[in-house]
């Protein structure tokens, strides 16, 4: 006996997949976002901490109460992507606390910091 031919699907049957795969395909890019935020992040490692070093005659120390130039307090600001910025430049980061001191030297020249409890002439 002849095998019978193989029915070809319907037009509702090619739908029904289609539409079924659309709906597994718009599912799987609602829900990626949210399977990605759960994988755990890479951290950023902090810079190590408690270096002391001289440069260009002026006395810099980072430690984990902050850096001081000549024993006076720089204040720092640690960004989002890890680096460092200053308010002596704050238009450029710095990717570790010691860079970031050897470029307000630089920036400083002879001058010194001002401390913060000092008062401002208004």
């Amino acid at each position: 006996m002849p095998a019978a031919p193989a029915a070809l699907p319907t037009r509702r049957a090619l739908l029904r997949t289609a539409f079924s795969a659309a709906v597994l395909a718009g599912t799987a890019a609602a829900l990626a976002p949210v399977l990605r935020a759960r994988r755990p992040r890479q951290t950023l490692t902090p810079a190590p901490l408690a270096e002391e070093e001289t440069y260009r005659g002026r006395h810099i120390a980072v430690d984990r109460a902050g850096i001081r130039i000549d024993g006076r307090p720089l204040h720092v600001m640690r960004r989002a992507d890890g680096s460092y910025l200053s308010e002596v430049n704050h238009f450029q980061s710095f990717g570790t606390p010691l860079e970031l001191a050897r470029a307000a030297v630089d920036e400083l020249g002879t001058a010194q910091l001002v401390s913060a409890s000092a008062p401002h002439h208004g």
